[in-house]
């Protein structure tokens, strides 16, 4: 059984930066992706960016790019979201989320298996 645990949320003025973390746990953990999706309030929960386990390989959604950067440590079962130059529209509920379909792109929420509780960010003007 594979939980998923964010961190690192909170409250920052516009500019300022945040780093999320995502922790796993259970037994061996060695999913095909990783991502971040988010939800503000009133709105769906959107995809934010991914991360292959193996190879590293990334994709962001457009609004963040050159923004955040998405990592992992493969040892630590840990990912990693570094925020940086946040704005106000990025205020939103953080979700962590792990998959094993490759065959899926990975910017649907149904393509991943797991998923954390969530964690708060503001950003305010």
């Amino acid at each position: 059984q594979v939980q998923l645990v964010e961190s690192g949320g909170g409250l920052v003025q516009a500019g300022g930066s945040l780093r999320l973390s995502c922790a796993a746990s259970g037994r061996t953990f060695s999913p095909y992706r990783m991502g971040w999706f988010r939800q503000a309030p009133g709105k769906e929960r959107e995809f934010v960016a991914k991360i292959t386990w193996g190879a590293g390989s990334t994709y962001y959604t457009d609004s963040v790019k050159g923004r955040f950067t998405i990592s992992r440590d493969n040892a630590k079962n840990t990912m990693y979201l570094q925020m940086n130059t946040l704005k106000p529209e990025d205020t939103a509920v953080y979700y962590c989320a792990a998959g094993n379909n490759v065959r899926r792109v990975g910017v649907r929420d149904d393509d991943y298996d797991y998923w954390g509780q969530g964690t708060q960010v503001t950003v305010s003007s």
